[in-house]
């Protein structure tokens, strides 16, 4: 009899992934794959792990901003191909459908995320699903994207991370030291933000636990 087919989760950051991480445990058929922020890495990050072992399933997760107003903070939404079967386990584990736009880039405003919601008609913002969903595309694997809202559409972010990346799309720890010198009064909202970040990341995590579980 052949194993169970792999399956492999992706998530952008370590943040996103520790809860699940936690939750999952160790699975001889699941793969949890940090691939870093952005196109670029996803894309390197992916077709690595598919040339290394093929999976049966690929799952893109981790945070996305709201577009549609009425979602908030900590609401898990999904978009999964029939063929993946997912659809009725996101459900009863509380996930609702919804459409992703996909930028190479954070939208940090209030403002760009109503223009992006304007333009689009999308639910939530992420980096990197859209090249997942190209890439099983071209490989004819089923996969599914599953993102919890962590910035609701009317909420800006505490700083424009935007500028605080290196070239790599990785964040550089001087430039947000830098950031926080010249704007002291941002670092209490940012120290609540990092509580809102653990808190979706959970939410995120129990959906994922349910439906993979």
């Amino acid at each position: 009899m052949s194993p169970p087919p792999l399956t492999l989760v992706c998530f952008a950051v370590k943040e996103e992934a520790k809860p699940f991480r936690q939750l999952a445990g160790q699975r001889p058929q699941l793969r949890i794959q940090l691939t870093g922020m952005g196109w670029r890495n996803a894309e390197q990050a992916l077709r690595a792990a598919v040339g290394k072992e093929r999976p049966g399933l690929v799952l893109s997760c981790g945070f996305a901003g709201g577009l549609n107003p009425e979602l908030k903070r900590g609401t898990v939404l999904f978009a999964a191909e029939a063929q993946t079967g997912l659809e009725p386990a996101l459900l009863a584990a509380g996930a609702r459908p919804g459409r992703f736009a996909c930028l190479d880039r954070v939208a940090t405003t209030a403002r760009e995320k109503l223009e992006l919601r304007q333009d689009t008609g999308a639910d939530a913002v992420e980096m990197e699903s859209q090249v997942v969903r190209d890439i099983c595309a071209e490989e004819k694997i089923p996969n599914a994207t599953v993102r919890v809202v962590l910035d609701p559409a009317g909420e800006d972010l505490p700083l424009d991370f935007n500028r605080l990346m290196t070239a790599e799309r990785r964040m550089s720890a001087c430039k947000l030291t830098g950031a926080l010198l010249k704007s002291p009064a941002t670092i209490g909202r940012l120290l609540a933000f990092r509580k809102e970040v653990n808190a979706a990341a959970q939410a995120l995590g129990v959906v994922l636990a349910r439906v993979l579980g």
